[in-house]
């Protein structure tokens, strides 16, 4: 605890404010665990960036915190890119103190003679991803903690590529602010170097997503296409709108209690489209106006939430890794159609995903890269391959990429290709329902579950560490009566053949991942998450499906199998 109260008294002196100074003082004196926590570890970059907590601290999301990174990068960018004009381009959400945080890190590049392009307002962040590209900067930041909950915010980095960060450069980042002390950031910015930008930015963006997400649909079936969206308080309210206007979906039914941006986000408990009750207003609308389609998006617009109608009529709720199905299926029968597909392209998935993702591309004869978990990942597929055609890809947590304009996950393009979808699938008298089940009677059906178990602070990181730690040492060699015949490790990159016990090596950048196979073609993942205190665990299972009509009963066998799982595991105390 000495330790931790020498790191706190640092913040006591200059170059930090009387506010911040009070506080810290006050955390000293009256909340040592608080103190703890704030102080107790730097906040550090994670799969989508780096979030925390908001407040003075080295473990939160401050101007200082904010403002150490943004030199570190400024010295970095520096290094890298010497004797070139440096821009770089800053977007941020709608959350507490986004905008504030993102004028801290205008002024500090502008401060080290970097030109500053800062969006005037809050945006969806595929935006950003799409400004670095458009507007060639070598750099990219956005304000955000995605879904997070309402005292969190966030730092995303984005680079040339339009792509977030990954190894190794991250860690030279890293290195490069380690290296660096409070006093030596320079909050003094130079405002001739930062150019408000906005609605010249909105059009590119919007019309690049017109050209490459619309498919010929006919204007009747997306004038008769009935859609209810809800923004969730979140950024896409300021763009899904008006693309799917411009597109021609005119009967587009908004939940306005959520429109309005706000970082209180009041009307959910989580501002996540992958729960199910952050979509209920949704719902009840879209029974009200017997819409066809429901569309959720989280407060930075990256992530969508999808509902359809079964047949019965009744509105049901997709998973991730099922909405990732359909548009990557669509797709590849869009371009099949077309006769634009001659055997250079890609779709891209993630180690913890559905396996139909690999099923698709063996029917479509196209390759199925598979990464860790994050869009940089796929990013940087899409950068390490330029002679090969990026069609889409996806991950189970709700997010899609379609084509390579943005390199990142991208609620507004996705949003506008599951209209296409709805559209095209109601003009010939089907249902994007009835596409799934095909999907399932053709390459088999697979459902998955996750499990994510929330451990906060300094205990619960400690307590995920140890599940790691205790399911390498023991691993199961059967679950429920059925063998284990592959367990693969991505933080040694190897894997082991149990029936042949036969050792070797996962050409995957090292994660704390842990996956076991079993012989019934059951997969269940482990993860801590890179971003929030939280272990998921990911439990993938299937069966085929000859006929159709089977669904629900082949289906309900899924669901026990996938019951057995959790009681194994745990999991569902």
């Amino acid at each position: 605890m000495d330790a931790i109260k020498q790191k706190a008294q640092v913040w006591l002196n200059s170059p930090f404010d009387q506010n911040t100074k009070q506080q810290v003082q006050a955390l000293i004196n009256e909340n040592p665990e608080e103190l703890k926590d704030a102080f107790y570890k730097d906040l550090a970059f994670g799969t989508g960036g780096m979030r925390g907590i908001m407040g003075p601290g080295t473990n939160r999301i401050n101007r200082y915190t904010l403002g150490k990174n943004t030199q570190g990068i400024a010295a970095y960018l520096k290094k890298t890119f010497p004797n070139e004009a440096l821009k770089v381009a800053i977007a941020y959400d709608c959350r507490h103190n986004s905008q504030s945080l993102a004028q801290t890190v205008a002024d500090v590049f502008s401060g080290n003679g970097i030109e500053v392009y800062l969006f005037e307002d809050l945006r969806p962040t595929p935006e950003l991803s799409f400004t670095v590209k458009h507007l060639k900067c070598h750099c990219g930041i956005v304000l955000t903690a995605s879904h997070n909950p309402p005292e969190y915010n966030g730092y995303k980095v984005y680079w040339q590529d339009g792509g977030q960060l990954v190894p190794p450069q991250d860690q030279e980042i890293i290195a490069e602010i380690n290296q660096l002390t409070y006093d030596q950031i320079v909050f003094e910015p130079k405002p001739e170097l930062i150019q408000n930008i906005g609605k010249n930015l909105d059009e590119a963006y919007i019309n690049t997503v017109l050209e490459k997400v619309t498919f010929n649909t006919p204007t009747k079936a997306k004038k008769e296409l009935s859609i209810v969206f809800t923004s969730l308080h979140g950024t896409s309210i300021t763009l899904i709108p008006e693309v799917l206007k411009r597109a021609g979906y005119e009967n587009l039914h908004i939940v306005e209690a959520q429109a309005t941006p706000n970082g209180d986000f009041p009307t959910v408990k989580s501002p996540n489209p992958e729960e199910p009750e952050a979509l209920e207003m949704a719902l009840e609308l879209a029974e009200e106006v017997n819409a066809d389609i429901v569309i959720g998006t989280d407060p930075d617009s990256d992530r969508l939430g999808v509902g359809i109608r079964d047949k019965t009529g009744k509105m049901i709720l997709l998973n991730g890794n099922q909405s990732m199905v359909l548009m990557t299926n669509f797709l590849l029968k869009q371009y099949t159609q077309q006769h634009e597909l001659i055997g250079n392209e890609f779709i891209a998935s993630t180690i913890v995903s559905t396996p139909l993702m690999q099923k698709l591309a063996e029917h479509y004869q196209v390759e199925c890269k598979v990464g860790l978990t994050g869009f940089k990942w796929i990013a940087k597929m899409i950068k390490d391959f330029p002679e090969q055609k990026f069609i889409g890809g996806g991950e189970e947590s709700f997010g899609y990429m379609v084509g390579d304009f943005v390199r990142d996950k991208d609620a507004v393009s996705a949003t506008l290709l599951m209209c296409e979808m709805a559209a095209l699938a109601k003009h010939e008298n089907k249902s994007i329902y009835e596409q799934l089940i095909s999907i399932y009677t053709t390459h088999g059906l697979y459902q998955e579950h996750l499990v994510s178990l929330v451990k906060k602070g300094i205990t619960g990181a400690q307590e995920i560490k140890q599940m790691m730690e205790d399911l390498r040492a023991n691993p199961p060699k059967e679950i429920n009566g059925v063998n284990v015949i592959r367990l693969e490790d991505y933080s040694t990159s190897s894997a082991l053949d149990l029936s042949q016990n036969k050792k070797s090596i996962l050409d995957i950048p090292k994660s704390n991942v842990l996956i076991f196979y079993l012989e019934d073609g059951t997969k269940i993942a482990a993860r801590p998450s890179g971003t929030e205190p939280k272990i998921k665990f990911y439990i993938s299972v299937q069966t085929p499906l000859a006929d159709a009509d089977k669904y629900n009963q082949q289906k309900e066998i899924l669901t026990q199998k996938i019951a057995q799982a959790l009681t194994y595991f745990r999991l569902n105390d």
